[in-house]
């Protein structure tokens, strides 16, 4: 029936009636706290871009762990700075690596028993170079290989594994690091260990930020030759369908607001487990607009979440994970 029999506005008139019939909702539990993990004791270095958010030593990242325990938050994705890099990417797969340490100190600690540990699974940080894969160079031209970056990709989510990890994350975005991985995990004896795969990451600049939090600038060329291209929704399909055939249990997409379509169409497309990544850059805009009171720092914050989840994210990696648990109670 239509007006005025019908009033949909009856149902919005109490902030209790519009509890009771929200459809999209917030909780804790689903939301991933990004740590970015340093050398050093006592380290806890404010990243300029991204107020509020630290390069942490282990020490301190335990703290900020036990703190995303307490307040009800379902797990962290670990990011290392290693003390060295290489054209290798030691640093990414030694036993001794920084990642590896730190899952080792909080495998040991029971307050973050209720913490999923999930491992980024990239090369970036630790490359010298700042790629997300090993280079061949022929004079000025260059490109990142394929195959031998997978083969060290595979390495490295086998290192994070054996310390500790609960969940592995390729963010790489080479062709069959999946399969490569599952083959490495299942090999190793880790064939409980899921794989979330970053199945359609987009050559973004909304990572600005994280570059400085992660110290994983290119030092030549871009990754648009690797990371997707932005104007590309079929292709985004075609890489999902191809890391759910290589093994992934589940999927993230990255960035997530400018990319709320490519959300929906994942949904609707698959039934694996879906996360986003509200990336640093939407953090670091939202952050800047709220120190020049332009926006309300909490409904903005809450508003962006919640089109994530209505887009169809089961879960959710955001830098507002602790402020968020603590406004949701």
């Amino acid at each position: 029936m239509n007006f005025p029999a019908t009033r949909l506005r009856r149902l919005r008139r109490t902030e209790a009636i519009r509890s009771l019939v929200r459809e999209t909702h917030l909780h804790p539990a689903a939301l991933i706290y990004p740590l970015f993990l340093c050398p050093g004791e006592g380290v806890r270095k404010e990243i300029s871009s991204m107020p509020g958010c630290f390069n942490l030593s282990i020490d301190e990242a335990i703290k900020e762990a036990e703190t995303c325990a307490a307040l009800g938050i379902g797990g962290l994705l670990l990011f290392g700075l290693p003390e060295e890099k290489d054209e290798q990417a030691t640093g990414a797969w030694v036993a001794n690596g920084i990642v590896q340490t730190a899952l080792r100190a909080f495998k040991s600690n029971r307050k973050l028993d209720s913490l999923l540990q999930i491992a980024d699974v990239c090369l970036c940080e630790y490359m010298s170079h700042g790629h997300c894969g090993i280079i061949a160079r022929d004079g000025e031209h260059y490109e990142i290989e394929n195959d031998s970056s997978v083969t060290l990709i595979a390495k490295t989510a086998a290192s994070l594994a054996a310390a500790g990890a609960d969940i592995v994350a390729p963010s790489d975005m080479m062709d069959g690091r999946v399969a490569a991985i599952r083959k490495a995990l299942d090999t190793s004896g880790h064939q409980q260990m899921p794989i979330l795969s970053y199945a359609s990451k987009f050559a973004s600049a909304f990572y600005g930020p994280f570059r400085e939090a992660a110290d994983s600038a290119p030092q030549f060329g871009d990754r648009r030759s690797y990371q997707m291209d932005g104007a590309n929704l079929r292709e985004a399909m075609r890489e999902i369908d191809q890391d759910i055939a290589e093994g992934a249990d589940m999927l993230l997409m990255k960035p997530a607001m400018p990319y709320l379509d490519v959300i929906r169409a994942a949904r609707e497309r698959c039934d694996l487990p879906l996360g986003a990544y509200q990336v640093s850059g939407e953090y670091s805009m939202m952050q800047a607009a709220f120190q020049r009171g332009w926006l309300e720092p909490e409904r903005a914050m809450m508003e962006s979440l919640l089109s994530i989840r209505r887009a169809g994210a089961d879960f959710i990696v955001t830098y507002f994970a602790k402020d968020v648990a603590r406004l949701l109670g």
